[in-house]
Order: C-alpha cells, then structure tokens, then sequence
C-alpha cells in the first residue's frame, strides 16, 4: 500500500522539485480567479510607477522653472531691497511665492531658507524662524547655516535656552575647522546671558580642545578661565 503523504512532506516537495513548482504554477495561472487577481494587482503596481514617474518629471521641470524664477529674487535679497525679494516686483517672483507655486522642489526648500534669512534682516523674527525650520539640506555649509540664524532669531527675542541650542546643532551638524568654532562661540554666549556659567564653559573649551588651530582659540581660553571662576562662585 502507497504511504500517504504528509502535508508537511508535499510543501517540502513543492519547494524542492522545479516540476512540481511548475505544475503549482501551471495550475494558479490556469485559474479564472487567479488570473484576474495577478493582472489586477499587476495592473495596480504598473499604475503606481507611471504616476512615481510622471511626478518625478513634473518635480524636474517645476524645479528648473522655480529656479531661473528665484534667480532675482536672490539679486534683489543680495542687495538688500528685501520687500522685493519677499514679494517680488510685479514682474519676477519674490521667495514666498516660489515656496507657494513650486511647491516640493529643492528650489521652494532654498527659498524657505531665504525667506526666513529676509524676515532675520527685517526683524521679524517669529517669521523667519518659521521658515528657517521648514528648510533641511544635507549640505552641511547651509544646513548649519540654517541653525545658526534659527539661533540668531532666539537670540534676538530673548530666548537664551532655545538659542543655544540652536547653535549647539549648528556646531555638531558636519562639524568642520571652519565655521563650527564660530557656532560655539555663539553658544557660549547664548549660554552666558542665560546663567549658565558652566555650560558656557565648556563651549569655549571645546573650541580650544577640538580645534586647536582656530583663530579663536586664544580668545577662548580667555573666555573659559573667566567663565569657570564665575561658575565657582
């Protein structure tokens, strides 16, 4: 007498003989419901990537207009005529309107940044540190940029606590010989005005620990011993 098989022993032989497996298949296709759930689900995915594809081209050419648009309103924030670079001048397009028609692309993202370093100039400083957190970059020159005017904007309306953190990110974001020192400082002084002798402290002391050629190094040590005999006290 034939030994049954085992529901166990048919799965192992479905996955190890290739005409088995072919039969299986043979067997799923050749179903009226199975073929018409494959060529759905088929259907569904192909629809998906034409849409990821029209977008990606739409995303490319609304970006490259965008960007020959903000070219002005850039010259127009370079020479410090602010409400034209906001707004435009009734012919180019001012950075807030980039940000509201280009919606999406890298050159509405770089108009956020703009816009929030505008309204800093302007001394309107809850809007500028509204845009300035709705701009990201992987650039490390910009993106820490970014965090040091969202510092200058706390700064200017008093909020110490909030400032140096800010500068803190810009600090550690990518930290570099160059512009990182200048952050700290930042800090330190942020955290100076907030009480915290301590912490402004330790600011300066990485200045003088982590980049020892520094043009603020000297400065630093000066600042550190002062602010840690403050601390003492």
């Amino acid at each position: 007498m034939a030994k049954t098989k085992t529901k166990k022993e048919e799965g192992i032989e479905f996955l190890e003989d290739p005409d088995v497996l072919a039969s299986k298949a043979e067997e799923f296709f050749n179903s009226k419901r199975n073929k018409t759930l494959v060529f759905g689900v088929g259907g569904v995915l192909a629809a998906l990537v034409a849409v990821f594809l029209i977008y990606r081209f739409y995303i490319t050419n609304q970006n490259l207009e965008a960007q020959e648009e903000m070219f002005q309103a850039v010259y127009y924030f370079e020479a410090d005529s602010l409400g034209k670079a906001l707004n435009g001048d009734g012919i180019n397009y001012g950075f807030l309107d980039i940000i509201e028609d280009y919606s999406g692309t890298d050159a509405a993202n770089l108009s956020s940044f703009y816009t929030g370093a505008t309204y800093l100039k302007m001394g309107d400083y809850s809007s500028a540190l509204r845009y300035l957190s709705d701009f990201s970059s992987g650039d490390y020159l910009v993106q820490a940029r970014a965090y040091a005017l969202i510092g200058d904007a706390h700064m200017e309306l008093e909020d110490y606590a909030s400032a140096s953190s800010a500068y803190q990110k810009a600090a550690d974001y990518k930290s570099n010989e160059q512009y990182s020192p200048i952050y700290l400082q930042k800090a330190a002084i942020a955290q100076e005005n907030n009480g915290d002798f301590a912490a402004a402290a330790k600011s300066y002391g990485k200045i003088v620990d982590e980049f020892p050629n520094s043009s603020l190094v000297q400065e630093a040590k000066k600042q550190k011993a002062r602010l840690q005999g403050l601390a003492a006290n």
